[in-house]
């Protein structure tokens, strides 16, 4: 599969760093990253799923260390700090390959896309190509099938928008949240959003597009994210060469969990 590289866009996000500490319920003391900070990402990231649940931030983090396998001290020591930092979707983590609560899928197996609006990074034939070969890489290992339309609905609706886009999930400029995409059902269901803050390429530099929309529409196709590294749908941002990319064997085996394998005379 190649060696994985995941890209800090340290410029842009990363600053100076400290040494780790003790959690204290005082903003001056959560490093280059303040308590607000912290807890808006846990979260958006590691969400509470029960009222009855009374975690401190401490539990909150150990559970965020665990599942991106860092050493599990409850404190926000550099190495947590630096992942709360990098380029990654906007999605919520869980563990391993994993399905949306409830396992949605879509009922039929020929879905239809449509592109709302296009990133001035790209052309538009770069763009449609980079979408076309993301939506293959789930095409090649299951029954699915996509066709482009240009007018009425479609199954999964894509657009390159800014902050607030009408949805409850705004982007937050340059760097961070990168994309995001919404399970299958109606109405919104299906559809990814790309943070049109970012420099999207077609090349390793910059965010390529390839990449992260093949992530994105493991979303639209039902899988949430996996801790395992290397897996297409581990939240954080990493760069393959989109020409040799091949489907890691963890998303594998949760699309075809869905909606089974590619049948052997397609």
């Amino acid at each position: 599969m190649g060696t994985m590289h995941y890209l800090l866009l340290c410029a842009l996000i990363f600053l100076p760093e400290t040494p780790a500490f003790p959690l204290q319920p005082r903003p001056e003391a959560w490093s280059s990253i303040d308590l607000a900070t912290v807890k808006r990402y846990l979260d958006t990231f590691f969400p509470i799923l029960s009222k009855r649940q009374k975690l401190s931030i401490e539990e909150r983090i150990k559970e965020m260390q665990k599942f991106f396998h860092l050493t599990v001290t409850g404190k926000l020591d550099k190495e947590t700090e630096g992942i709360m930092k990098m380029p990654r979707c906007g999605m919520p983590d869980v563990a391993e390959y994993q399905t949306f609560p409830g396992s949605p899928r879509w009922k039929k197996r020929h879905l239809t896309y449509k592109i709302l609006s296009y990133t001035r990074d790209l052309t538009t034939k770069k763009v449609d190509d980079a979408i076309r070969r993301a939506l293959m890489v789930w095409s090649d290992v299951t029954p699915l099938s996509f066709r482009k339309v240009d007018t009425g609905r479609a199954d999964i609706e894509i657009r390159f928008t800014r902050r607030g886009h009408g949805d409850w999930s705004p982007f937050d400029g340059r760097g961070g949240t990168l994309a995001h995409a919404f399970p299958p059902g109606g109405g919104i269901g299906g559809d990814a959003h790309f943070d049109d803050d970012e420099k999207w390429s077609d090349v390793n530099q910059d965010v390529n597009l390839f990449l992260v929309a093949a992530h994105e529409f493991g979303h639209s196709l039902g899988l949430a994210h996996s801790n395992v590294r290397g897996a297409l749908m581990y939240p954080l941002y990493s760069y393959q060469n989109p020409q040799t990319f091949t489907l890691p064997a963890d998303d594998r085996r949760g699309i075809q969990k869905l909606y089974g394998k590619k049948p052997s005379n397609s």
